[in-house]
Order: C-alpha cells, then sequence, then structure tokens
C-alpha cells in the first residue's frame, strides 16, 4: 500500500454563510491519480482549491477541520502559502498560459521564487518541457509566444510550468475539458507517465476519464462525499446506491 500524502479530516468550507463542504474525509496516497467526481456545484473544485489554499483570495470563506500534507496541517498558523503553492502545484480548466515566450512561461514560477542561474533554469525549463511531452513539438521555438500554440498545446506548457517548480502534487482542474478528444488523449498519457513522480488529484467531468486515468475515485454530492474508494470499486461495485445511480447516469 502506497503511503498518505495528504490526508483530509472532518473538513468543512464555507462562503460566508453557505457550507460548501460538508464533514469530508478521505485520503490521497502518493503517487496514485485520485479523481475527484460529481454533478456540477457539488463541491469538487471548492475541494481541490482548499489544497493549496487557492481559496484564500475569496472574501468571507471559512475552513473547519485539518488538511495536512506529509502530517502537517496546511491550514495551521505560520504555514508558509507560497511554499505550499510550490509543492502544490495547479492545472486549471482554462489553460492560461502568460502572453510571453514558451521559454518565459515555463521560467516563470523560477524566477519568482528567486532562482538567477540562467543554465539552471535552461535545463529546468527543458526539463519540465519533456516532462509535459511538450519539448518535441516546441524545441525549435522557445522564444516564440506562447499565446500561438494550439489549445492542447497550452495546456500542457501550463502543466510544464507547474512542474518547473518541482512540486510533490498537481492538482487538475477539468484539464481536458476544453480540448478535442486528441489533445485529451495526450493529457490522459501524459498524467499517466506523470504519476511516476508526482501524487496527482484531479476534478473531471468526465467518468469515463475518470475511469481511464485514476486509481481511486471520490463521488461528491451537493458538498458531502458520498463515497471513496479505489477507482474500479466505484465503477463496477459501488457501496452506495447514489454513486451506483450517478455512474450508470440515472442522475446528474
Amino acid at each position: 500500500m502506497s503511503e498518505i500524502k495528504m490526508s483530509i479530516k472532518e473538513f468543512n468550507f464555507y462562503y460566508g454563510n453557505d457550507r460548501a463542504l460538508k464533514d469530508v474525509t478521505m485520503d490521497i496516497q502518493t503517487h496514485q491519480v485520485t479523481a475527484l467526481i460529481g454533478p456540477s456545484g457539488c463541491g469538487k473544485s471548492t475541494l481541490i482549491r482548499s489544497l493549496n489554499r487557492m481559496n484564500d483570495i475569496i472574501p468571507g470563506i471559512r475552513v473547519e477541520g485539518t488538511v495536512t500534507l506529509d502530517g502537517q496541517d496546511i491550514y495551521a498558523k505560520g504555514i508558509d502559502v507560497v511554499d505550499l503553492r510550490r509543492r502544490v502545484g495547479m492545472v486549471f480548466q482554462k489553460s492560461n498560459p502568460f502572453p510571453k515566450s514558451i521559454f518565459d512561461n515555463v521560467a516563470y514560477g523560477l524566477r519568482i521564487n528567486g532562482m538567477r542561474d540562467r543554465n539552471f533554469i535552461t535545463h529546468r525549463v527543458e526539463e519540465s518541457l519533456k516532462g509535459a511531452a511538450l519539448w518535441d513539438e516546441v524545441k525549435d521555438r522557445l522564444k516564440d509566444n506562447a499565446m500561438d500554440l494550439s489549445g492542447g498545446q497550452m495546456q500542457r506548457l501550463c502543466i510544464a510550468r507547474a512542474l518547473a517548480v518541482q512540486p510533490e502534487i498537481i492538482l487538475m482542474d477539468e484539464p481536458a475539458s476544453a480540448l478535442d478528444p486528441l489533445a485529451t488523449l495526450k493529457i490522459e498519457e501524459l498524467i499517466f507517465e506523470l504519476k511516476k513522480n508526482y501524487t496527482i488529484v484531479i476534478v473531471t467531468h468526465n467518468m469515463q476519464q475518470a475511469a481511464r486515468v485514476s486509481d481511486f475515485t471520490a463521488f461528491f454530492y451537493l458538498g458531502e462525499l458520498i463515497e471513496f474508494d479505489k477507482t474500479d470499486v466505484i465503477f463496477t461495485r459501488p457501496n452506495k446506491k447514489k454513486t451506483e445511480d450517478y455512474i450508470t447516469g440515472r442522475f446528474g
């Protein structure tokens, strides 16, 4: 059994008086892909953004319970949130490259973290683009504007940008929802490769995608974690009627 990288215990999340997550408890295993599924508005994105405190920027939010990374509570006083976000990287639904060169996009995180060694930056950019399965497509055009890439390439560029600062966990919020089937396949193949070196949490609306790429699946409904288990259990013999109804398309 792989070890636990992140542990969520009795976690509640409030937007003002509205409770968006209710007593969520689950463990995220090292070097595994954990998929979060469920209908729109069920709390998946709220949870994934709680794992690197991306929600902190929203006024009026409040959390209860704990989220630990390697045993340390990420909501404890004195936590370095910038370092947390370096360790727990994020790739969004809509690819969001900066209007800069391909090279500068990938180097961005290194530079804002104070890295000045040009040789090191060049090496990390190449390694990260290779890690995101993009190097062969862009190695001769690193000075080109990233906005000229295709949608699928932009999304892999954003993954490369996340990899550059050497995170331990990569959060992906519907990373392929805006992509065509071929680009989606590349992202899915990439996720399979990345889990050798990273722990991955992915939000997806696409249940076939969850079944294909994940080791564990968490099913959410109206802010509650209904069921969490190995992916093959969730998709072939779920314990809860509600999970079965969602998986078989009876609701949601």
